[in-house]
C-alpha cells in the first residue's frame, strides 16, 4: 500500500510539514554532490547519523556537549537512497498536513522531533547500530493522525499480485496496515539478527516513534481538544 492523498483538506498552510519536506530534500541535495568522494559522504553520515553505542559512551564518560545530543535530531534529515526518501516524503506530505492543523505549527514540530528522538532511543535500546531517516518520526505523525482521523479516506496504491489499483480507503486501514506490519518485520528481524543477518531497516524505531506519536498526541493537544476528536 503506498498513500497518494488524503479527503481530509486543511483551512491553513502547513507550513512547517512543508518545511520539513523541503530539508529533507535539501539534506539529500547536497549527500548527491558528495558521491563523487565516497570518503566525504562517510563523513558525513559518520557525523550527523545517530549511533547508540557512541552516544551512550559519551555519556557514560561526562560529555554532555551539543556534539553529544545533536545526532539525536540531525539523523532524522538523513536518508540512505532514492526510495529511503522518497518513501518518508510521500507519507509526510499525506499525513502531517492535518496534525499540524490540529496542534498547531511550533506544538507540531515539537511533536515531529520528540518522536524522531523517543523512536532512536528505543531502536538504539533494541538493536543498537547507527541508524539514518525520518521514518521514526513520521510514524509518530501517522500515530497522531490515525487516533484523529480513523475514518478519512486516503486513496491508496495497492499492489494485488501483478494487479495495480487505487482504492480509497479509511485511514485506519492503511496506517493500521503499516504498524502491523512493522511489528512482523520487527519479530521477523530479531530472529534474523540472532544469526547475523539483517535487513537494516530500523523497524523497531518506527514502532517507537508510532507509539510516541498517540502518547504525545495526548499531552500536547490543545486544551479545546481535551477529550474531543473529529473522526472524518
Amino acid at each position: 500500500m503506498i498513500p497518494l492523498r488524503d479527503q481530509n483538506p486543511t483551512a491553513k498552510t502547513p507550513i512547517v510539514n512543508r518545511l520539513l519536506i523541503a530539508a529533507n530534500i535539501l539534506v539529500w541535495i547536497y549527500v548527491l554532490t558528495l558521491m563523487r568522494q565516497p570518503s566525504e559522504v562517510a563523513a558525513f553520515y559518520d557525523r550527523y547519523s545517530f549511533d547508540w553505542a557512541q552516544f551512550t559512551s559519551q555519556i557514560a564518560h561526562g560529555q554532555l556537549t551539543l556534539g553529544t545530543f545533536a545526532p539525536l535530531i540531525t539523523h532524522m534529515f538523513l536518508h540512505g537512497g532514492w526510495l529511503h526518501v522518497i518513501g518518508n516524503m510521500v507519507y509526510l506530505w499525506v499525513f502531517g498536513d492535518n496534525v499540524e492543523e490540529r496542534l498547531g505549527s511550533l506544538t507540531y514540530l515539537v511533536f515531529y522531533i520528540l518522536c524522531g528522538i523517543v523512536a532512536a532511543i528505543g531502536q538504539g535500546l533494541v538493536q543498537p547500530e547507527p541508524m539514518v531517516g525520518a521514518s521514526g518520526a513520521i510514524a509518530g505523525v501517522l500515530g497522531a493522525y490515525v487516533v484523529m482521523f480513523p475514518a478519512a479516506r486516503v486513496s491508496t496504491l495497492v499492489f494485488l499480485g501483478i494487479f495495480i489499483t487505487i482504492l480509497q480507503l479509511p485511514a485506519l486501514i492503511v496506517i493500521g496496515f503499516f504498524i502491523v506490519l512493522q511489528v512482523i518485520d520487527a519479530l521477523a528481524e530479531l530472529r534474523l539478527t540472532a544469526h547475523q543477518a539483517t535487513a537494516n531497516i530500523a523497524y523497531f524505531a518506527h514502532i517507537f516513534g508510532f507509539a510516541a506519536g498517540i502518547l504525545l498526541l495526548l499531552l500536547l493537544r490543545p486544551r479545546r481538544e481535551q477529550g474531543r476528536f473529529r473522526f472524518g
